[in-house]
């Protein structure tokens, strides 16, 4: 076992600062005891930071000494604040803080303040005598008025303040959609699908017209008895061919031009349905 794991760490060399035995060890470094600093070892200036209380001026540094001390804000003990405030300012220097002239100008009329209360006061003024501390309480009570009054308002609810809720009125009412009205295309469209599916009973028997645009204007209203739709391709006999089928559609044609009947489609390119009118 070489001196770097018999000391857990580095090697201690001249110079190094070195820890009495039994002391705690510097430091843990991947689970190993570091017992002596190296002799190269360099720590930059801005590598220790500082985080003191943070204040938004002069006052608020006040304020908070006379808090902290729960002292009376009427009677404040002008050396012993001005002592602690002036700590607090070297400090801020010592750790290269950016020190805001606001600050040197408060600790200017705190050390007048401190020197006016010092000195005698002629007998003649006695009765007009004034508070040296007088301006400065003024000051503290109207800026501590404004820092309660501001974490007040900072104590609110966001919403309704920083952020809005959206509203909107829903319309409750049913919507009715009344049913399109059956264009002449769309009943050619229907039409030639009957002559389609008609053509595949086609024969070639000649005989005698039996056919009728009236007889076959009854024969489609006893069908549409009630208030029942019938498709539009029911009202065929395909079995009639072509010849049966051109005579059923002029009987519809016929019938809706008198008002007996209606077409009925409920969407654009749905099957078309007949109904009987008096129903």
């Amino acid at each position: 076992m070489d001196a770097r794991e018999d000391q857990g760490g580095t090697e201690p060399s001249a110079g190094a600062c070195t820890l009495p035995p039994g002391a705690p060890p510097l430091a843990m470094v991947r689970g190993q005891p570091w017992t002596a600093l190296p002799k190269d070892l360099y720590i930059p200036p801005e590598a220790l930071e500082v985080f003191l209380e943070t204040f938004e001026g002069p006052l608020d540094l006040l304020l908070y000494l006379i808090r902290r001390q729960n002292l009376d804000i009427l009677d404040i003990p002008i050396a012993e604040i001005t002592a602690q405030y002036m700590d607090y300012v070297e400090l801020m220097r010592e750790v290269d803080l950016e020190l805001a002239a606001e600050y040197l100008v408060m600790a200017a009329l705190l050390a007048e303040i401190k020197s006016r209360m010092l000195l005698p006061q002629p007998e003649a003024a006695e009765d007009e005598e004034v508070d040296p501390r007088a301006e400065l309480v003024r000051r503290l009570q109207e800026y501590e008025r404004f820092k309660q009054a501001a974490e007040a308002l900072d104590a609110l609810p966001r919403m309704g303040r920083d952020c809005f809720q959206g509203r909107a009125a829903l319309d409750r009412g049913e919507l009715r959609r009344a049913p399109p009205d059956v264009d002449l295309h769309e009943v050619l469209l229907a039409f030639k699908a009957v002559l389609q599916r008609a053509d595949l009973f086609t024969h070639h028997r000649v005989e005698r017209e039996s056919l009728s645009v009236r007889e076959r204007m009854a024969q489609v209203l006893a069908r549409l008895q009630g208030d029942r739709f019938s498709a539009f391709g029911e009202l065929f006999d395909f079995r009639e061919g072509r010849q049966g089928a051109v005579v059923t559609f002029l009987a519809l044609l016929e019938l809706v031009k008198e008002g007996l009947v209606e077409l009925v489609q409920p969407t654009g390119f749905a099957p078309i349905h007949v109904r009987a009118k008096g129903g």
